[in-house]
């Protein structure tokens, strides 16, 4: 039958398939950290190539991925029917995922979710990425690391923010840091020009954020400091311009591509009520249509992360020229 319908061109009709199965075949997609502030998520890497391995995974296994603002002048989210919701880095006490929770309405977190009710997340082990980067500087050479962050509450900025002041409690090192909102581009080479303008400069960094290594190395030429001679640069992104930068700079690597795949796949099990492997009963976490949610915590997955080492994180070794030793009597 079904290759007689190819023939004949026949396609099913997503209307019937609605009445069918009582789905859509639409799931979105939104970043939610920066609340209603105006943020253009495409732009940064790590967005832009999550949402497009998202996409692909989506349409893989019959469904459309609809990217949708976290909020606008126009109810957008009540006039489109949603199977599920993947929801990139929510901050504490989203109201949206609370509103998607509540209408019935499964979500699954790129972002470990705090007090978010959501039914699956996925995210990196932002501490261990950050004590690493830590004792990557250090064994570079570093004696001050600062940290350039955002003043968010997102589970990343959380995270990544505490596990460096940990770690200053840890080593006996006063914290040097700046914090601005990161959805604003020109706030952050602000911020990298105060970290370095401070009386306490740090001989490292760190950026959490996208565009940081570039703001951080203009900051550094406005100083008259040299990277990595007198300053150490790591930053996140998953943005190829860092290869080609002078010197390459050292980034981190979120696999954004793994990630998007992954919440895709879990959001979609849990839609269809299949066991991904998690040891989830997917038909008990859904209010409404879904039964009762469960009263555990949601299941998480945490992905690798990897540090792509370049040039700004590594000193020039200084090279010392031993003479061979003169005859005796060679003046």
């Amino acid at each position: 039958m079904r290759e007689v319908a190819e023939r004949l061109g026949y396609r099913p009709s997503a209307a019937a398939r609605t009445l069918r199965t009582g789905r859509s075949g639409l799931i979105g997609l939104t970043v939610t950290t920066y609340g209603e502030e105006p943020f253009t998520f495409t732009e940064f890497a790590y967005f832009a190539e999550m949402a497009r391995a998202a996409t692909s995974a989506a349409l893989s296994r019959g469904y459309a991925l609809v990217v949708l603002p976290a909020s606008s002048r126009h109810d957008v989210w009540s006039n489109i029917a949603l199977d599920g919701t993947v929801v990139i880095d929510p901050p504490d006490q989203d109201p949206l995922v609370s509103e998607l929770y509540r209408s019935g309405v499964p979500v699954v977190s790129d972002g470990k979710p705090g007090n978010c009710p959501v039914t699956a997340w996925v995210d990196n082990d932002h501490e261990a990425a950050v004590l690493g980067i830590l004792d990557h500087l250090s064994e570079a050479g570093a004696r001050r690391i600062g940290l350039l962050t955002g003043t968010s509450t997102d589970t990343y900025t959380r995270l990544s923010t505490d596990a460096y002041l940990g770690w200053c409690r840890k080593v006996g090192q006063e914290p040097v840091y700046e914090t601005y909102p990161a959805h604003d581009p020109a706030a952050g080479a602000v911020a990298a020009d105060r970290l370095l303008a401070r009386p306490d400069r740090p001989d490292a960094v760190y950026g959490l954020f996208d565009p940081n290594g570039t703001d951080l190395l203009a900051a550094a030429r406005r100083y008259g400091l040299r990277v990595p001679d007198d300053l150490l640069l790591v930053c996140c992104s998953e943005s190829d311009v860092y290869a080609t930068t002078e010197p390459p700079i050292t980034t981190l690597s979120l696999k954004p591509r793994r990630i998007g795949t992954t919440v895709v796949n879990l959001l979609i099990d849990a839609i269809e009520g299949v066991d991904s492997g998690t040891g989830v009963d997917v038909g008990r976490l859904f209010p409404a249509r879904y039964r009762t949610a469960g009263t555990g915590p949601p299941p998480g997955t945490l992905m690798p992360t990897e540090l792509i080492v370049r040039a700004s994180s590594q000193r020039r070794s200084t090279r010392t020229t031993v003479s061979p030793p003169r005859p005796p009597g060679e003046v």
